[in-house]
């Protein structure tokens, strides 16, 4: 039997979706390729925006801002020395962008106005860091991205 053209274009349409759906299957049932939402309980957290912007507004009209500094022990989180380091508290949530199996929350607890995060605890590459404070009953939030 001769094989013309028609024949040829068959095989070919049928090899190219058959290399194609080999690659969409391996990726789906891959776990290198996890295809996880972003956040957890998107909606919920989105019903909190607001507050989310007034504190975000509130961080922003310090004189003294939230400064991030990448030092050989760790990530340093300097607050503004003109506050009474023991009346800040809340929270420092650490997000990798690439991983979710990496992201961690870390409660503030000073001993003076600065928060180390140690090294060890931290993967070389992004990370996007928020940091929900309190203080004196007033809320802050400062969004941040490094990359170590």
């Amino acid at each position: 039997m001769r094989a013309n053209w028609g024949t040829g274009i068959v095989i070919a349409f049928a090899l190219f979706i058959t290399f194609i759906l080999y690659f969409v299957f391996k990726v789906q049932g891959d776990s290198r390729y996890d295809h996880e939402m972003v956040t957890e309980e998107y909606y919920k957290k989105e019903m909190g925006y607001q507050e989310q912007l007034d504190k975000q507004q509130n961080a922003q009209d310090l004189p003294q801002k939230v400064i991030v500094d990448i030092k050989s022990e760790g990530l340093v989180i300097r607050f503004p020395e003109s506050f009474d380091y023991t009346k800040i508290n809340g929270k420092v949530s650490l997000y990798r962008p690439s991983n979710q199996k990496l992201d961690f929350d870390m409660p503030i607890s000073l001993s003076s106005s600065n928060l180390l995060i140690p090294k060890t605890k931290l993967v070389g590459g992004r990370w996007d860091i928020i940091i929900d404070w309190n203080y004196e009953g007033k809320g802050f939030l400062n969004n941040e991205k490094v990359n170590l």
